[in-house]
């Protein structure tokens, strides 16, 4: 397969990851190329369990992976709680990795979508304590996936924790880590609901270079009861365009970047 044919592939999956499903004509128009050509870059796609043809054009796969859970409350909750902020986020920070790249994904609905805005990519390493994660990248043998090891603590969770997670982790350096938060503070910091699990992503924090939050508005400000870290220890948060001016000016005073999807 060709350069050119992969830049485009890629240029397909990104308008894909970005509306959820998309025409034919609408790809010639974004990527530039012939209808033809379209419909057979999105052919290798399907081949490769990326994207489903529709009438007209394709849509993006959707994981089978999760059906023991689809008639869970609690989990279809966490799932569709700011989705589509959470998409964006996933596609804004999966940009920022790059090839030859090892990276950390904390657990998380927002981490997933890293993930899940990974499948297409080669030539990446992805560490990471989240079953679901791992789950999804498993069929993708351009992208080198590293699940931790540990124990599932809590039920209906995919975050694995304990001694071996981390003895895995104590092995590994990691170019960026992507932190899943269920509370980004100024001044209490990044949190989450259990201690076990702000012990892993702490781990992951020590072997990165770089650290990464991901976390929708409604999250900042807001205080879980275990420590993460400091946001000393953060570099970047990836959120979403609702988060206030206010906000927004806060956390640059502190020396972090934002980025808002």
């Amino acid at each position: 397969m060709s350069a050119k044919t992969d830049e485009r592939g890629d240029r397909i999956m990104r308008a894909l990851l970005r509306a959820g499903d998309i025409t034919v004509e609408e790809l010639v128009e974004q990527v530039g190329t012939s209808a033809p050509s379209i419909r057979r870059d999105l052919n290798r796609l399907e081949k490769r369990g990326l994207v489903l043809r529709t009438h007209g054009g394709a849509t993006l796969v959707e994981p089978l992976l999760y059906e023991p859970f689809r008639h869970d409350t609690s989990f279809q909750a966490r799932e569709l709680r700011s989705a589509d902020q959470k998409r964006r986020i996933g596609l804004a920070a999966a940009e920022m990795i790059h090839e030859k790249e090892t990276v950390g994904l904390t657990a998380g609905t927002t981490t997933t979508q890293i993930g899940r805005s990974l499948r297409h990519r080669r030539g990446i390493h992805v560490v990471t304590n989240a079953l679901n994660i791992g789950m999804e990248l498993c069929n993708q043998p351009a992208i080198k996936t590293t699940l931790t090891g540990g124990t599932l603590r809590w039920a209906w969770t995919f975050a694995l924790a304990g001694q071996a997670a981390l003895n895995t982790l104590n092995d590994v350096y990691l170019d960026k880590v992507f932190l899943g938060v269920t509370g980004f503070d100024l001044e209490r910091g990044a949190t989450t609901l259990e201690v076990e699990e702000a012990t892993v992503s702490r781990a992951m924090i020590r072997q990165a270079k770089q650290v990464i939050a991901v976390a929708d508005s409604t999250k900042i400000g807001t205080v879980s009861p275990a420590l993460i870290c400091p946001l000393s220890s953060i570099h970047m948060l990836v959120t979403d365009l609702d988060l206030s001016q206010e906000k927004y000016d806060a956390i640059i005073a502190l020396g972090i970047q934002v980025i808002r999807a």
